[in-house]
């Protein structure tokens, strides 16, 4: 029984230092590869399919990007310990490529900034700050999963796979 509870015990400390390393080290450098892959999507859409949708009971294109704005001043406000922001409110009122690309970026460099002040400690230190920075990634990946569908529709190779592309070609 004892050897038993020893092993437990060494095993749930192994997992618990893994998840600590996956929660702010990994979740980092996720972060930053859909943030490039979306930013690099609202520039490549041109200004006159903003307001294109794959079907009518879809978002539309410049929709998931607020969205994505919206959210990430919202899970980046609670890893900063700030109130959330009134840009979070007038994301759903863009509509214009320049404005919505703006408020996308803007957002990403305010959750950019709340990733440099946080290490696995303050992570694992409550479950709404895990769960804002597993939601920041998982979320924003999903939003870059329908934007493909909206690019690849307008004959727009999506950011992902170009840079594949390109480094095939090398």
């Amino acid at each position: 029984m004892l050897k038993s509870l020893i092993v437990w015990f060494g095993l749930a400390a192994g997992i618990l230092q893994a998840q600590n390393h996956l929660t702010a080290t990994a979740a980092q450098r996720y972060f930053n590869t859909v943030r490039r892959n979306l930013e690099a999507s609202a520039d490549a859409m041109p200004a006159d399919k903003y307001g294109y949708r794959l079907t009518s009971g879809q978002m539309t294109f410049d929709q998931w990007l607020n969205h994505s704005n919206q959210r990430n001043y919202s899970d980046c406000a609670v890893l900063k310990g700030e109130p959330v922001s009134e840009l979070e409110k007038k994301a759903a009122t863009l509509k214009e490529k320049d404005e919505v690309t703006k408020a996308l970026k803007d957002s990403f460099a305010y959750c950019a900034d709340a990733l440099k002040g946080i290490d696995d400690q303050k992570v694992i230190s409550s479950a709404s700050m895990s769960n804002a920075l597993l939601h920041l990634v998982v979320h924003n990946n999903e939003i870059y999963g329908n934007v493909v569908g909206y690019l690849r529709m307008s004959g727009i190779v999506p950011p992902s796979t170009a840079g594949r592309e390109a480094k095939k070609g090398k």
